[in-house]
């Protein structure tokens, strides 16, 4: 159940974080892993792992092409892509954003995922998978992070054209869009607010481990999902499901001391 046996995957992004421990799940389900990072760094990883290394610039159609025409060659096909590769900002009011941040979030988060269903579907044989990481941001989420947001939201609308575009070849196209990660990006400088609230808003009360999205990636790229397609899938610890617990003691709290 949920082998990837004889199957063949790129991950972008692999080399921390979730894209690391998605590549390392897959590798342990039977797949055979192209993991692609921006980072040279990430050479060693994958040779740790045991798996095949492209260095990647998503932001670059021609890097993107590269990576799945590598791939196919290497291994003979390619059945799963997973465009994960992406970047945040620091924390900027909409009336404060500079256009630049704009462009650096459009060029990696949404281009590269662009870049990646054009050559991806390329490159892949039918019945294969595409999978997207969005966000929870495309929910909503909090002040300050609106470029992020609209980057975010951008992936789940690809996601979905996507799915319906490729459905007659039986190509399948998802994307998870998960609530902060544990992962180094989470503690980039000048995004402290979600960290700060982290525990209190979300119902679980704590941060999602990237393993714990690396699983959900497994379920949607197996065989057992083959009728999962166009669905943007939230890993959220229960944020979008209401208010947790802890928040509304601590709001009431903060009445009672006024």
């Amino acid at each position: 159940m949920f082998s990837l046996e004889g199957k063949v995957a790129v991950v972008t992004g692999a080399g921390q974080g979730l894209g690391y421990a998605t590549a390392k799940r897959f590798k342990e389900a039977g797949a055979t892993v192209m993991m692609a990072d921006i980072n040279d760094e990430a050479a060693k990883a994958a040779d740790e792992l045991g798996c095949g290394f492209t260095k990647t610039d998503v932001s670059s159609e021609a890097d993107v092409e590269n990576l799945m025409r590598t791939t196919a060659e290497k291994y003979g096909k390619l059945d799963i892509v997973v465009n994960n590769a992406g970047i945040i900002c620091p924390e900027e009011l909409l009336e404060n954003a500079d256009t630049k941040t704009y462009e650096a979030l459009f060029h990696v988060n949404v281009l590269g995922v662009v870049y990646g269903i054009k050559y991806g579907q390329k490159y892949m044989k039918d019945g294969g998978v595409i999978l997207n990481t969005a966000s929870n941001s495309a929910n909503g989420d909090y002040a300050g992070y609106g470029p992020y947001i609209v980057s975010k939201i951008s992936v789940v609308g690809l996601t979905k054209v996507a799915a319906i575009e490729l459905a007659p070849r039986g190509i399948r196209v998802n994307c998870i869009c998960p609530n902060t990660i544990d992962t180094p990006m989470a503690y980039v400088e000048g995004c402290e607010t979600e960290l700060m609230v982290m525990g209190i808003q979300t119902p679980l009360g704590r941060m999602c481990k990237p393993e714990e999205a690396a699983a959900l990636y497994h379920f949607l790229a197996s065989d057992d999902c083959k009728y999962i397609t166009g669905e943007d899938i939230y890993i959220d610890g229960g944020l979008k499901a209401g208010p947790a617990n802890q928040m509304i003691d601590a709001i009431l709290k903060s009445i009672e001391e006024k």
